[in-house]
């Protein structure tokens, strides 16, 4: 993977806005709340594939969707991944933000979540707008009954959003989409270059016990990092049959499991804030394990010397969905804001900011040169080679039927895992 240009600036995710409406209370570590947990357990047919009625729920929740803009109602509430919504109290020149306030009158007031169990269990109070929802939140959000179906009439950029990135089974449901690309990317492999002077070629530097790393491998703390473990065996062991590392039947799931505890002793820290995964890379006590490019790009920054690469066998990701509440105090200032977000200008700032691929190619216009070839921007084959974030259901969406492991299960395996 080539070197990717340096940030403007490192951010500080957990600095919050100076102007907050509300008090804001801090999220523990990957807690799924008991709504989402019994969502997930009903939700057995969330994803394509299954014809069971009796299983697979033929259709979301009957939520109306909004026929027009209307006028903006003066405050928009945002549940984002840290760096979407910059307003530059970070670094004054990364600022989208004030600019969306002064052109529409919508005031904007972002609560930071750190997983995407902290941003299902935030959209369930009912006190925001809209959220930048990942792969592995938005089923849980559509067939929840927590997010609207989304009129792409309104959205003045949807034609410009790569074509690939729509009608996803992490961001539709029959045929419906419930939201509009943001951007993506891929879950890299970073590792000090002073600790591994010989670059892996394969993630077996963080799943082989006798691995140069071991001891100082870190990974992504969630229930979702198991599949990272079924991507590994997917290439190493055959004979299980793996084709989607979130559909696993029981074979494929509890060897998936036994391969994560088996890691367990190499690993010096599972990190769900990407700061911290950062400070231990940069005081040298991680020396390989999952990033993401903002971490990298960080570290750079920060003259860490770190490098990148996306191993042989692939790597998991995250391609990120505007959903709109479905019970919004201000849509029409959400609606404003999936406008504003997916403008080439805006889309350009917020990709190299957060060191992801815009959705919509036009960004190209106006990020620093090479960046577009190096996060590979409306690269159709680089996107089909990523095993993008999905809630697990029991719907295997093929002829196993429902006999795939669940997110809730996930949840329970993973507390055994950390231990």
């Amino acid at each position: 993977m080539p070197e990717t240009p340096r940030v403007s600036s490192p951010h500080r995710p957990d600095v919050r806005r100076a102007r907050p409406a509300r008090p804001r209370r801090r999220r523990g570590r990957t807690v799924l709340a008991a709504g989402a947990l019994a969502l997930v357990a009903g939700l057995t047919g969330a994803c394509t594939g299954g014809d069971d009625a009796a299983v697979t729920p033929s259709a979301p929740p009957d939520v109306p969707m909004r026929q027009d803009i209307g006028d903006g109602e003066g405050r928009l509430d945002l549940v984002v991944w840290a760096g979407y919504a910059e307003d530059g109290s970070h670094d004054p020149k990364v600022d989208w933000v004030t600019p969306f306030e002064k052109s529409t009158g919508c005031r904007v007031n972002a609560k930071i979540a750190d997983t995407s169990d902290a941003m299902v269990a935030l959209m369930e109070t009912g006190r925001y707008d809209a959220v930048s929802a990942s792969g592995d939140a938005s089923l849980r959000l559509i067939y929840g009954g927590l997010v609207a179906p989304v009129n792409t009439r309104l959205l003045s950029n949807y034609d410009d959003i790569a074509p690939f990135l729509k009608n996803q089974p992490y961001n539709s449901a029959n045929g419906q989409m419930y939201g509009v690309p943001h951007g993506y990317g891929a879950n890299i492999l970073m590792y000090r270059k002073d600790k591994l002077p010989r670059p892996p070629e394969s993630w077996s530097v963080v799943w082989e016990e006798d691995s140069p790393a071991a001891g100082h491998v870190v990974a992504y703390d969630s229930p979702i990092y198991i599949a990272d473990a079924a991507l590994y065996l997917k290439a190493h062991r055959p004979e299980l049959g793996i084709e989607d590392v979130y559909a696993l039947d029981e074979e494929q799931f509890e060897a998936a499991v036994d391969l994560l505890k088996r890691q367990r002793p190499n690993i010096n820290q599972y990190w769900h804030n990407y700061l911290d995964e950062l400070q231990a890379f940069e005081i040298g006590s991680n020396y390989a394990g999952t990033a993401w490019q903002v971490t990298a790009n960080l570290a750079k920054a920060r003259k860490v010397p770190v490098a990148t690469t996306i191993p042989s066998e692939g790597a998991t990701g995250w391609s990120d969905t505007w959903m709109v509440a479905s019970k919004a105090e201000h849509p029409s200032c959400a609606y404003q804001w999936l406008n504003w977000i997916t403008t080439p200008k805006v889309q350009a700032q917020v990709g190299q900011w957060f060191g992801e691929a815009p959705a919509n190619p036009k960004a190209c216009r106006y990020t620093a040169a090479g960046f577009c070839e190096t996060y590979r921007v409306g690269d159709r084959a680089f996107y089909d080679r990523i095993a993008f974030w999905r809630t697990p259901v029991e719907n295997c969406g093929d002829d196993r039927g429902t006999e795939c492991v669940p997110y809730d299960r996930w949840t329970q395996a993973w507390t055994e895992i950390k231990g």
